[in-house]
């Protein structure tokens, strides 16, 4: 059973590991191992990626000790060279109001909808409600994706964003606007999913700390029950 796809739109989806000058931005080295409990559980909500290489990248937190300071690139696709580490989504999850709350977020060097347009970092994140992480089929109760400052609420998701167990959801922007999340009902790849108990403590000290601009880590300690609760999909 699997739960996220996240389907790319357009061409100006980017996610560089260097600057349009060639300069190397600090970033990814190992890739994260997966497999913890947690992990098993929330890889039951987590689903496909559809996404042209390169594009999102996961990032060697532990060794994260500022967010990179390139510039960014004047076209769309400037500077979209790729690691060959491939990608990671990044996962936590947690009991909120009687429901089972699953965070899935992808990081991206840039957010650039047009030449000259954007900024460097973008963080973007998709949180499934579902009834008991413990039962052998979960119920999807509702879903939240992040849209710009705000979030696409969803109670319940629509029945053409289900794939079985999975949600389906898009990168993408409506120019002039930068790129947000939504539901889709195109299919989608997988992608490597870490949780937030399997990073070592450099990493999670790194995300609780570094500061990524116009960007935030939607998943650190002071950022992710806040964010839970703005989503919170349910009428009170």
């Amino acid at each position: 059973m699997n739960l996220i796809a996240l389907v790319w739109a357009g061409l100006v989806v980017l996610a560089s590991v260097q600057a349009e000058d060639g300069s190397q931005m600090q970033m990814q080295t190992e890739q994260i191992e997966v497999g913890s409990p947690e992990s098993q559980t929330a890889s039951q909500e987590q689903g496909p990626i559809e996404t042209p290489e390169p594009t999102i990248k996961y990032i060697d937190f532990s060794k994260l000790t500022q967010a990179p300071s390139a510039t960014v690139p004047e076209t769309p696709r400037g500077g979209c060279r790729g690691s060959g580490h491939g990608s990671q989504v990044y996962g936590r999850s947690t009991w909120i109001e009687g429901v089972w709350a699953i965070m899935y977020s992808w990081y991206f060097p840039k957010d650039s909808p047009s030449s000259r347009m954007g900024h460097r970092h973008d963080w973007e994140h998709a949180i499934v409600f579902i009834d008991n992480p413990e039962v052998a089929e979960p119920k999807i109760l509702a879903c939240s994706v992040s849209s710009h400052d705000g979030y696409k609420k969803y109670s319940p998701c629509p029945p053409w964003v289900i794939d079985g167990t999975s949600l389906k959801v898009r990168y993408k922007h409506a120019w002039p606007l930068n790129h947000d999340l939504d539901t889709t009902g195109d299919a989608g790849t997988f992608q490597d999913l870490i949780m937030w108990d399997q990073m070592s403590n450099d990493a999670r000290r790194a995300l609780n700390s570094v500061h990524f601009g116009k960007a935030n880590t939607p998943f650190n300690d002071g950022n992710f029950r806040p964010k839970l609760e703005k989503a919170w999909p349910f009428k009170k």
